[in-house]
């Protein structure tokens, strides 16, 4: 399968969708809260630029990869996606969104994808009513996954991605809809805070430990129903790419630079008077949430709690949003 290009921080997947991961603060484990700021991009790259100092499974499953502290929390921004598409997204190949197992179909009982770009995001697991668990990255081999909590097995890792467009004749009446009236899309929940990458020798090749998407605290965020047939996707993945979670060492051995710096602390961050964010779409309807993905624990239940410090954010933080070309990415093996 081709198609996935990788275009400066951002993965382009067929059928105009654009996908950045966005490094972000980590939620308290209780309570629920609003949108947490963006703290600017992750780094991505190749696993083909890398083979020789990658493990032979990743280059066996090629697509990209990123750097993660340990209990460092990410989104997913879809800003950027210029058309409709699915999109299916992976937690060590189980559904965010479904919780159910990784497959190549779109399903709608229960729905096993987002639709873009009516969701400008994903925070986390499709886990209650109007809320969603924070992606938290964790050491595969504790349990602590959403991969071993849903499986009993740590296999995967990573995050991995897989692209639907809209068939012909409704991607035609889309286009045309779109002509009629012009829309103003959302802003992102983001802030960026990012610094270029310093190089550095790297001649070591790369261990073969991996790291998986846990989960923090609850946030309001709904994961929105589809409202077109099913059969107006595409029956097939126009493209698909795994994202590999690096711990900063091996991003040094691997890449030869200098991982981003270590997540600013929560209660610093609030102090300063900087903006939390609300989202919601009075015309989209809220999916229920996963069963499978309710009972998935907090990564402090695996790790004990690492008592950081929090402030929550005064009201007058909190700010409503909305109503309220690359280079080539292989595919492998996976």
């Amino acid at each position: 399968m081709t198609g996935v290009r990788i275009d400066g921080n951002t993965l382009r997947l067929p059928g105009g969708v654009a996908v950045r991961f966005i490094r972000t603060l980590r939620l308290p484990e209780t309570g629920t809260h609003p949108l947490p700021p963006g703290l600017g991009e992750f780094p991505l790259r190749r696993v083909a630029d890398h083979a020789d100092r990658v493990p032979e499974a990743w280059r066996a499953r090629g697509g990209v990869m990123l750097p993660v502290y340990l209990r460092e929390a990410m989104w997913l921004s879809f800003g950027g996606t210029t058309e409709p598409a699915a999109l299916q997204v992976g937690a060590g190949k189980v559904c965010a969104v479904s919780g159910k197992p990784w497959s190549d179909r779109l399903s709608r009982k229960p729905q096993n994808y987002v639709v873009l770009p009516r969701q400008p995001w994903l925070d986390g697991i499709n886990s209650g009513t109007g809320t969603v668990k924070q992606f938290v990255a964790v050491p595969l081999g504790l349990g602590a996954t959403v991969e071993g909590q849903v499986t009993g097995e740590e296999v995967w890792g990573g995050v991995q991605l897989q692209s639907f467009p809209l068939k012909d004749e409704p991607l035609a009446r889309w286009r045309a809809s779109r002509e009629r009236e012009r829309t103003t899309r959302a802003p992102m929940h983001a802030l960026s805070f990012g610094a270029a990458p310093q190089m550095m020798a790297a001649p070591a090749p790369a261990a073969a430990a991996g790291m998986g998407l846990g989960v923090g605290g609850s946030m309001r965020q709904e994961v929105y129903k589809d409202d077109r047939p099913v059969s107006d996707w595409a029956e097939r993945p126009g493209g698909r790419v795994f994202v590999h979670l690096v711990t900063p060492p091996q991003w040094r051995r691997i890449t030869g630079e200098e991982p981003p710096p270590s997540p600013v602390d929560r209660s610093a961050y609030t102090q300063a008077g900087l903006p939390w964010y609300d989202y919601y779409d009075q015309d989209a309807e809220d999916l229920a949430p996963a069963d499978t993905l309710e009972g998935v624990k907090p990564v402090g239940d695996w790790l004990g709690d690492d008592h950081e410090p929090w402030q929550a954010p005064h009201p007058s933080q909190v700010l409503p949003l909305k109503d309220a070309p690359g280079t080539p990415v292989q595919d492998g093996d996976w």
